[in-house]
């Protein structure tokens, strides 16, 4: 898997090729600058970005846009977000394409070097990896703005895992209960939210958190 790094930081970006590279990752390029990123992208074509929100020069959220717009250029583009903290705003616009291959993690998660790897991993292979914290933030939005009301205490339960990006399999290990359970509540939640049920997961998770972040399915 050839991976193009981009992190200001430089211990944390020699911390992350040395991780990345004892997981048989092949670090094509590892960057500290929105410039350097938006080059490394068009030239290397990897398999996965991983990229730090904030770079210089702005530090606001230029290896974001410098990430983004390479998937406009390169339509599926599998890209992992790094963040120091939950941004919202970072989610929506990571989900606006619906193409998957999209990932927000925070940076604590480094630490968990499996964790971390399976993140990137699932990302590059097209799914999509969203932070528990920001699945959290979205499902705490006041009722008045998204028709979660509807959904049973088990419902949402469901919900918050399939956003994570798990499969039927492991929501029901996780909440100890049957897949077929956890296919009903899947069916239910997706008629009560009015989307469209797929046996695709990856799309299945982006048209649920579009539409918690107020957005309306394609």
């Amino acid at each position: 898997m050839r991976v193009v790094l981009a992190e200001d930081l430089f211990l944390l970006r020699d911390g992350l090729v040395r991780l990345l590279e004892a997981y048989d990752c092949e670090i094509v390029a590892a960057v500290e600058s929105g410039p350097e990123l938006s080059r490394a992208l068009a030239e290397e074509r990897p398999d996965v970005a991983v990229v730090d929100v904030r770079l210089p020069p702005s530090y606001t959220d230029e290896g974001l846009q410098c990430a983004l717009a390479a998937r406009r250029a390169r339509p599926g583009l599998p890209v992992l977000v790094l963040s120091q903290h939950v941004e919202q705003l970072y989610a929506r616009e990571l989900l606006a394409d619906g193409d998957g291959g999209v990932g927000y993690l925070l940076k604590d998660r480094v630490f968990d070097a499996e964790q971390f790897v399976a993140a990137v991993r699932q990302v590059a292979a097209g799914g999509t990896a969203m932070d528990p914290q920001v699945i959290s933030q979205l499902l705490r939005r006041p009722a008045a703005e998204r028709p979660l009301a509807r959904l049973t205490t088990r419902e949402r339960e469901v919900l918050e895992l399939m956003a994570q990006g798990r499969s039927n399999a492991a929501i029901a290990e996780r909440l100890v209960v049957t897949e077929r359970a956890v296919a009903k509540h899947t069916s239910n939640i997706f008629a009560r939210l009015g989307l469209e049920i797929s046996d695709d997961d990856n799309r299945r998770v982006l048209a649920v958190l579009a539409f918690l972040d107020g957005k309306q399915p394609g």
